[in-house]
């Protein structure tokens, strides 16, 4: 082979490998679930684009694809509560882009808006929830407290395009000493309510006894004991005997 002809061989298979690339890089592929943005030089010229197959100039336009499903966003959080107690909790969130809104997204924060604005509205906004509330209130008015948190993450960041969806508070934990001091407090707390049960079944049990009682004495006169008496004398009398008249043992006259 000439060389010559070697070289146009070259020159083809790079024109080839040009034009390939280049009818690959005039087309995007927007997944479901996905918005797509077209952006020219940096600017966006259009936030309509369809699911499936687009075009694209290339090398001159790229087109940017945002999520807008639902999403999960989990934090460690460590913050203070009204009583000055340390508490530590996951927090969990869910939240999804607003397609009519994507746009204004990308324009100001780009697709790192999870680190820029969703997690810091949410570590400020568990602070402040937490911060309203004594440590016990936090585990028992659980679901209130995450309603707080919804409501102060979702003013931070609905006006970017971000919608939070739900907010769920887990794994409270305190510091070693107040935990300690709980549980004390619960075992007492147990003992107690212990030694209320057992007083009230003995009061129970004294009433019980003294009705009996009194039922007993109102039924056990002296005729039904001397009847008793009679019914069960053997017809024997004692060999010695202290009183004076044995007849009054029987009330005889």
């Amino acid at each position: 082979m000439k060389k010559n002809d070697t070289l146009k061989i070259i020159v083809i298979v790079i024109i080839a490998l040009f034009a390939i690339g280049t009818l690959y890089a005039s087309f995007k592929t927007i997944k479901s679930g996905e918005v797509g943005l077209k952006v020219r030089f940096g600017k966006i010229v259009n936030s309509k684009l369809n699911e499936g197959l687009n075009l694209k100039v290339p090398f001159i336009e790229k087109i940017v694809s945002v999520n807008i499903k639902v999403q999960k966003s989990e934090l460690q959080v460590e913050g203070s509560t009204k009583d000055m107690q340390t508490v530590n909790t996951t927090v969990a969130v869910n939240y999804r882009v607003d397609s009519e809104k994507a746009d204004n997204l990308y324009r100001e924060v780009g697709n790192e808006y999870e680190e820029v604005i969703l997690e810091p509205a949410i570590k400020e906004a568990i602070k402040t929830a937490i911060a309203q509330y004594n440590s016990e209130e936090i585990i028992v008015k659980r679901s209130e407290v995450s309603a707080s948190c919804l409501d102060k993450i979702s003013e931070k960041t609905g006006k970017y395009g971000i919608i939070i969806e739900d907010v769920n508070l887990t794994d409270f934990s305190f510091s070693e000493e107040y935990t300690n001091a709980i549980e004390r407090k619960q075992v007492a707390e147990q003992e107690l309510e212990k030694a209320r049960l057992e007083s009230e079944k003995r009061l129970v049990e004294a009433n019980a006894a003294k009705e009996a009682n009194d039922l007993l004495n109102k039924t056990l006169t002296s005729e039904v004991l001397t009847q008793n008496f009679i019914e069960k004398w053997d017809g024997h009398l004692p060999e010695t005997y202290a009183g004076g008249d044995i007849r009054s043992i029987f009330n005889i006259n």
